[in-house]
């Protein structure tokens, strides 16, 4: 059984028992959080779509850690204009693990 589900602007199909880093979200670790913009519930040949988001059906799961991603380097530059910047970016992550689905 899969779900697609809607978190910090983007879309995630995720599987119970699977851990993945999702922008950051509040709580502490251990928690427990309740996803209920789900998109689309899958199980085998049984799909259900929502339109845009399925009434009633929720993806519950549990914060593993809050943390950073790796830095991001950015380099702009003009050529011949003697102009260079260099700028640092890292992102804050939550990962979590999914604990079940509920229709």
């Amino acid at each position: 059984m899969y779900a697609v589900i809607k978190t910090g602007g983007k879309q995630y199909r995720v599987i119970k028992g699977e851990t993945l880093k999702i922008e950051s979200l509040d709580g502490d670790v251990g928690s427990a959080i309740v996803f209920d913009k789900v998109l689309m519930l899958g199980d085998g040949d049984k799909v259900s779509v929502g339109k845009p988001l399925l009434v009633g059906a929720t993806v519950t799961a549990t914060i593993l850690a809050n943390g950073r991603h790796d830095k991001v380097k950015i380099f702009k530059m003009r050529r011949r204009k003697h102009y260079q910047k260099h700028q640092g970016h890292r992102q804050n992550y939550t990962e979590i693990r999914i604990d079940g689905f509920k229709a």
